[in-house]
């Protein structure tokens, strides 16, 4: 049975969503997605991000046969509290059979990750005790969007919309480096358990 706080807490979320629809153009997203049509990879290898401390990683280089869990996150956002915690067990559990844990922070969602990088990197570090890659500050939907989330969004598309819609959006990318699976901010890491031992084993 759910807890009023957290009926509260989706109401919020919910809420917030439908204020984000009413300005939204649903014909411009669908002519941007008519003009990009077939994009030229289907695989995350061919995309580079900077790190926390600002240094390029090309994906291809670092998750080349893994698999990766690649998040959205906000320091300031109440889904830390389970993300996070969930997130490290199964990076702990898993990442010597392969898995990898991305971690991308984002400010675009109520301002809920204001900080520097390092702030951020300090926060999930020793507050979480919890050490995923962590990746600079980006944003996830518009004009600035990085390209690889572009790209997830393409191949993984959301209700609704495919933009990002809160905190702690999930995709899974198996062994291959092709995104196969879109969790919303509400799907706790650790009901993603049985997908990723099964992409583990593939």
């Amino acid at each position: 049975m759910f807890s009023h706080t957290l009926l509260s807490n989706h109401f919020q979320i919910f809420s917030l969503l439908r204020s984000s629809f009413k300005n939204i153009n649903f014909n411009q997203i669908s002519c941007a997605s008519t003009n990009t049509g077939k994009m030229a990879t289907n695989t995350i290898y061919n995309f580079v991000a900077k790190d926390i401390d600002e240094k390029d990683v090309k994906m291809g280089d670092v998750y080349k046969g893994r698999v990766v869990l690649i998040v959205n996150v906000a320091s300031e956002c109440g889904f830390t509290k389970t993300n996070y915690p969930q997130m490290k067990v199964l990076l702990e559990k898993y990442k010597d059979k392969g898995l990898s844990v991305a971690c991308f922070p984002c400010n675009q969602f109520n301002s809920q990750e204001p900080g520097t990088n390092q702030e951020i990197k300090k926060f999930i570090n020793e507050k979480f005790n919890f050490f995923p890659d962590l990746y600079a500050k980006i944003d996830v939907n518009g004009k600035n969007a990085h390209p690889l989330w572009e790209f997830l969004k393409h191949e993984q598309h959301g209700t609704l919309i495919d933009a990002i819609k809160w905190n702690f959006t999930k995709f899974l990318v198996n062994k291959q480096g092709i995104p196969v699976s879109r969790h919303a901010p509400t799907d706790e890491p650790e009901k993603l358990e049985p997908e990723i031992k099964k992409l583990l084993e593939e």
